[in-house]
C-alpha cells in the first residue's frame, strides 16, 4: 500500500517514455501527480489509470509548456485543487538530429520553443508559486559533455538548461528549495530505439562501463531521490546518470 504525503508533484511531458516511469515513481513514492501533457490524451489517461489502480494518486494536466499562458494556468489548476504544487519535474522534451549546417530554422526553432522556453517557462512559474521546501528537477542529456555530431542544436538546448539549474538555486535562497538536473545516457525508450538499427542500438549499449542501456526506471530512481527526503542536501549540481558514459 503507497503510503501518501501531502505533496503534490508536476511531471511534465509525462504521458510516455522517461516521463511515465518518473510519474509512476513519485506516485509510489506517495506524492500526488500531476500527469503533463501536450496532445496524448489518452496515454495520460491510461497512465493516470495505470497510477490509480496500483494504489497511487494521479491526474491528467493538458498543457503546451512551449505556451506561458497555459503554464501558468496548469499552475493556477494545481493550487485551485491542492493548494500548491511541491516537485516540479521538467522532463518534457523533443530531439530532431542533423548536422548544423543542414539544420534549418523549423529544428531550431522548435527544440528551442520546447526544451530550452518551455523549461523557462516551467522553471519561472515554480520560482514564484512554489512551496518552501520543494524540489525542481530538470531533464537535461549526457550529450552536454559527450558532443557527438549531428547534436548541435539539441545539446545546446539542455546546456541552457543546465545553467538555469544553476543559477536557479542560487536565487531561490532562503526558501529550501533543491534546483538540480538529471542527464541521462542512452535510454530504452521508442523515441530513443524507433529508427535505429539493431547494430546501432547494440553499439550505443556497449558505450557505458555497465554495458547496457538505460532504462526509465533507473532515469526514475534518480529523480525519486532528488525529490525525496535523502536529497535534501543536494543543490544546483546536474546527476550524469548514464551508466558511466561520461
Amino acid at each position: 500500500m503507497t503510503q501518501f504525503n501531502d505533496k503534490v508533484a508536476i511531471v511534465t511531458g509525462a504521458s510516455r517514455g522517461i516521463g511515465a516511469a518518473i510519474a509512476e515513481r513519485l506516485a509510489a513514492d506517495g506524492f500526488t501527480v500531476l500527469v503533463n501533457f501536450a496532445g496524448s490524451a489518452a496515454a495520460a489517461e491510461a497512465l493516470v489509470g495505470k497510477i490509480e489502480s496500483a494504489g497511487g494518486r494521479a491526474v491528467t494536466a493538458q498543457a503546451d509548456i512551449s505556451d506561458p499562458n497555459a503554464v501558468a494556468r496548469m499552475f493556477d489548476a494545481a493550487g485551485a485543487a491542492y493548494g500548491g504544487v511541491d516537485v516540479l519535474v521538467n522532463n518534457a522534451g523533443i530531439m530532431t538530429l542533423a548536422p548544423l549546417a543542414d539544420s534549418d530554422d523549423a529544428l531550431f526553432d522548435t527544440q528551442i520553443a520546447i526544451n530550452l522556453k518551455g523549461s523557462f517557462n516551467m522553471l519561472r512559474q515554480a520560482a514564484r508559486r512554489l512551496r518552501d521546501g520543494g524540489r525542481i528537477v530538470n531533464l537535461s542529456s549526457s550529450v552536454v559533455g559527450l558532443y557527438q555530431p549531428g547534436y548541435a542544436v539539441y545539446a545546446a538546448t539542455k546546456a541552457g538548461v543546465e545553467a538555469m539549474t544553476h543559477v536557479l538555486a542560487k536565487e531561490l535562497r532562503g526558501r529550501n528549495i533543491t534546483v538540480n538536473s538529471v542527464a541521462p545516457g542512452p535510454t530504452a525508450t521508442s523515441l530513443f530505439l524507433d529508427g535505429k538499427p539493431q547494430e546501432v542500438i547494440d553499439r550505443l549499449a556497449k558505450l557505458a562501463p555497465l554495458e547496457r542501456l538505460g532504462q526509465p526506471d533507473d532515469i526514475a530512481a534518480a529523480i525519486s531521490f532528488l525529490a525525496g527526503p535523502d536529497g535534501a542536501w543536494i543543490n544546483g549540481q546536474i546527476l550524469r546518470a548514464n551508466g558511466g558514459i561520461i
